[in-house]
């Protein structure tokens, strides 16, 4: 059985930097991307950054301040979030999934708080 387990969430002042993991428990066949999301209360979840083996993507919000890697087994994505503010606060979803879209899993979610 797959499981997503994200850890490294929770309370930054404004200007901060946290760094969040997401661990793949078990296999995933053919990994074709792995993706942060979050999502604020009362909003919608919304992309935050993805990556796959061609390169990374991020929301415009967060260009220039969130880096996304993951690490050479596939077995791991990190969101690095610096200068973060009130906007960050939110529940960060990991997801993976495989090529065609087979596998889909997503992780439980992990609060950040930016809050002075």
């Amino acid at each position: 059985q797959v499981q997503l387990v994200e850890s490294g969430g929770g309370l930054v002042q404004p200007g901060g930097s946290l760094r969040l993991s997401c661990r793949i428990s078990g296999t995933i066949d053919n990994i074709f991307s792995m993706a942060w999301y979050r999502q604020a209360p009362e909003k919608q979840r919304e992309l935050v950054a993805a990556i796959t083996v061609r390169g990374a993507t991020y929301a415009d919000s967060v260009k220039g301040r969130f880096d996304i890697s993951m690490d050479d087994a596939k077995n791991t994505v990190h969101l690095q979030m610096n200068s973060l503010n009130a906007s960050g606060t939110a529940v960060y979803f990991c997801y993976v999934d495989s090529l065609g879209g087979r596998e889909r899993y997503w992780g439980q979610g992990t609060q950040v708080t930016v809050s002075s």
